[in-house]
């Protein structure tokens, strides 16, 4: 800018303002992105669809007290889903979910809201099997991998006067609950996948993979140095996978492997954490120790 044009007259003096016009500041009245948010650290990325597996249009079946419900699946993670469904569960009740052949996962309702209900998946892995040859297993897996858990020496003689209690093979319910989770890797499609077992019977798993798998697939599951098994991916919903195996599987085999003992705990959200404090004593599933399963394999393998 020419001042002594400015002063003393010339030509394009009027053209051009001595002082600009300052551009406004803050958000203007017909746009969004004109806001300024301060941040102390810079977002390094979006995180606000890494919680759960969005669904569309899936749907699964639920058992709860006896009765059989069809829901729909309104997303899905690791550590639970929320389902849509008419009726009316109260906080803690146990409700069975089925994603598909093999898929059965035992969850519990950790909140309520209209007809939204979320579940928390049980921590530890379900083994499907006649609750003896299961408590037979769990106490052989103890011994193999957590030695300094120390069981009562087994008797050679049982008293002829107590009469064995009748129970139903085909109801896992009545076998011990443990706190332990297996985990593998799965081979599939050229890629290695960690993956962990929430649920293993001697036909097939559910297994949660990070990665997603085909279905139609047929990876190798491989749960320790000696224990591999081929199977075919029946089904995926989310990270959930459920798997057939190829021949049957020796549910004894499952020694073999290191299983970890539950550590996580759930966190409730905020706007919950109220409701979640007020419930947290009415745990139904008694989560046991490894001292507390040893005493509880004790007293099963003797009845």
């Amino acid at each position: 800018m020419n001042i002594r044009a400015k002063i003393y007259g010339g030509a394009g003096a009027a053209e051009e303002p001595i002082l600009k016009a300052k551009k406004p500041k803050g958000a203007k009245a017909d746009t969004l992105h004109s806001v300024n948010v301060q941040r102390d650290v810079q977002r390094a990325r979006n995180s606000r669809g890494e919680d759960r597996y969005r669904l569309t249009d899936e749907f699964a079946r639920i058992s709860h007290n006896g009765i059989d419900l069809d829901v729909e699946l309104i997303n899905l993670s690791g550590g639970g889903a929320m389902i849509a469904a008419a009726f009316e569960p109260l906080i803690w009740d146990r409700v069975d979910l089925h994603l598909g052949s093999h898929g059965t996962v035992e969850c519990a309702v950790r909140w309520i809201r209209d007809d939204r209900v979320g579940l928390e998946f049980a921590h530890e892995t379900r083994l499907d099997g006649p609750s003896d040859q299961m408590a037979i297993v769990l106490r052989h897996v103890i011994e193999r991998t957590f030695p300094h858990i120390q069981f009562a020496p087994k008797k050679a003689e049982t008293r002829q006067s107590e009469a064995p209690e009748q129970r139903d093979p085909n109801d896992h319910r009545n076998g011990p609950r443990h706190p332990l989770i297996w985990t593998g890797v799965l081979y599939h499609d050229y890629q290695t996948t960690k993956i962990r077992v929430r649920n293993i019977s001697t036909t097939g798993a559910m297994i949660e993979s990070a990665t997603p798998v085909r279905v139609g697939a047929q990876p190798l599951l491989e749960l320790s140095d000696t224990v591999s098994l081929s199977a075919t991916v029946e089904w995926a919903v989310g990270d959930q996978v459920g798997v057939r195996f190829h021949e049957p599987f020796d549910m004894n085999m499952l020694v073999e492997g290191k299983p970890s003992v539950v550590q996580d705990k759930w966190a409730p959200p905020p706007y919950l954490d109220l409701a979640a404090k007020a419930n947290s004593e009415a745990d139904h599933w008694q989560r046991l120790t490894l001292v507390e399963l040893r005493e509880e394999l004790e007293g099963f393998l003797k009845r």
